[in-house]
């Protein structure tokens, strides 16, 4: 009789090799264990055609087990989120449901979570994200919800983690679980993420995103390691129904002469750099060996710092800072969120309008005064790094005003997609400000080819 352990992450299958047979897509012979091995997160279709076939086998790989789980105090679900756990679980509970930032995919995980009845693991990227899936899902199954990250290392029945603490665990968790949901799941294909997916036995599992797609292309890895797309609705799928109708505006900021004759002198520096060292700063390597010859020469370390001014220049210019400001006073009784691409320009924004600002640098317990502020009105204007494009649920903000950005069509949707959250005669404003005849004038063509900005842009100057 085949017998099928869990091994540090790894399945174990002990058997003759006629009655593995019907699983040898999945297996590989490990000579030092004289066995055969899988991975773990083929446990589910492992156990399915043993079933189908009516091969006799032991399970001592599943540690986990069928639950009544009650989801409480859960609102109703929408047409969107109905649809979505449908889906899901006619592509046999195993798939990416794809819903725009504040249309309600934790609903979903809960229906999933409820559906399933079995011990689940919910994987999210921020400790902050962690919290927050803590606090809501003890609001619907009752508060023995565990905790894993940020120091905490609770197991339950419903448990939540972070990616990194899921990296470092899931040998030893990895059978634990019978449903994974991994929220944000366009950071699974990371090389670390993918092998903690791997590591899991896990046969139901539900991702969830607003932007599958990657930079890097690899977003068609998740047909492996959760399962095919079986939902997605878009922004212009519910706006106005359930998300918030929005307007879109450019701001276009002309530099003042003496930060123009800089910008252009140091963007011409540090490309003729480049340029005479043969490298294409366009291709996928450019720039990491950009930075390889820049440390060579005291030439390159120059061509480096003009780098780094002209990109100073174009995000945070006087003639951008006084745009905020007027920006700011326009928006004086509304609650502003304001976006940069790095902390220098957050800290910069901060300090001359005497703002709160939330980079990664932020202490946790800083962070959790902010946003509390910022929720109860306290705070109108928040300005943050990076930090609040993802997951964290920020209250019901009707301005966003884009100071800087990368050209990642997510980041910039995710963006968007904190002011959509629906209220009654909200109409949400997203401010893009880019520099003219700058690299940003390419950067902000480049994250705006998504449906969600093929909207009539009005425009303005500086």
């Amino acid at each position: 009789m085949i017998r099928i352990e869990f091994d540090q992450g790894t399945l174990t299958l002990h058997g003759s090799p006629e009655e593995l047979a019907p699983v040898a897509q999945h297996i590989l012979w490990d000579e030092r264990a004289d066995c055969y091995r899988a991975e773990a997160l083929h446990y589910g279709p492992i156990l399915l055609t043993l079933h189908k076939l009516k091969i006799p086998f032991t399970d001592n790989a599943r540690h986990f087990e069928t639950r009544t789980l009650v989801a409480q105090n859960d609102p109703l679900p929408r047409p969107h989120q109905r649809e979505a756990i449908h889906a899901w679980i006619e592509a046999g509970r195993r798939g990416v449901v794809v819903l725009p930032t504040g249309s309600g995919k934790t609903l979903v995980a809960h229906m999933a979570i409820a559906h399933v009845r079995r011990d689940a693991l919910v994987i999210v990227p921020t400790i902050d994200l962690m919290l927050q899936w803590h606090d809501r899902l003890r609001q619907s199954f009752g508060p023995d919800i565990g905790l894993l990250g940020g120091g905490s290392h609770q197991l339950e029945t419903i448990t939540v983690s972070t990616y990194d603490s899921a990296v470092i665990y899931m040998d030893r968790i990895g059978n634990r679980f019978g449903l994974i949901v991994f929220d944000e799941c366009h950071h699974l294909p990371a090389p670390s993420n993918r092998l903690m997916a791997g590591m899991a036995i896990a046969p139901f599992r539900l991702g969830l995103t607003a932007t599958p797609e990657r930079a890097d292309g690899s977003e068609d890895d998740l047909q492996h390691l959760v399962g095919p797309i079986c939902h997605r609705s878009e922004i212009g799928d519910l706006e106005g129904k359930f998300l918030a109708p929005y307007r879109l505006q450019t701001i276009r900021i002309y530099l003042d002469d003496d930060e123009r004759v800089a910008y252009d002198a140091a963007y011409t520096q540090y490309k003729e750099f480049a340029r005479a060292s043969g490298i294409s700063l366009s291709k996928p390597q450019g720039w990491s060996e950009f930075i390889k010859f820049c440390a060579r020469s005291q030439e390159g370390r120059q061509a480096y710092a003009a780098y780094r001014m002209q990109k100073k220049i174009a995000r945070a210019s006087r003639a951008k800072l006084r745009a905020v400001w007027r920006l700011l006073i326009q928006h004086r009784r509304e609650r502003v969120l304001l976006f940069t691409d790095d902390n220098a320009t957050a800290y910069a924004i901060a300090e001359t309008f005497f703002l709160p600002v939330i980079t990664h640098n932020t202490r946790p317990t800083e962070r959790v005064q902010l946003l509390d502020g910022f929720r109860d009105g306290s705070l109108p204007f928040l300005v943050n790094s990076r930090i609040l494009n993802e997951g964290v649920d920020v209250p019901d903000v009707s301005v966003g005003i884009i100071v800087s950005g990368s050209g990642s069509v997510r980041e910039h949707v995710q963006r968007l997609g904190r002011i959509l959250r629906p209220r009654e005669g909200k109409q949400a404003i997203l401010y893009e400000m880019v520099s003219e005849d700058t690299a940003e004038t390419f950067t902000s063509s480049r994250r705006r080819q998504h449906a969600a900005y093929q909207k009539d842009n009005p425009g303005s100057t500086e």
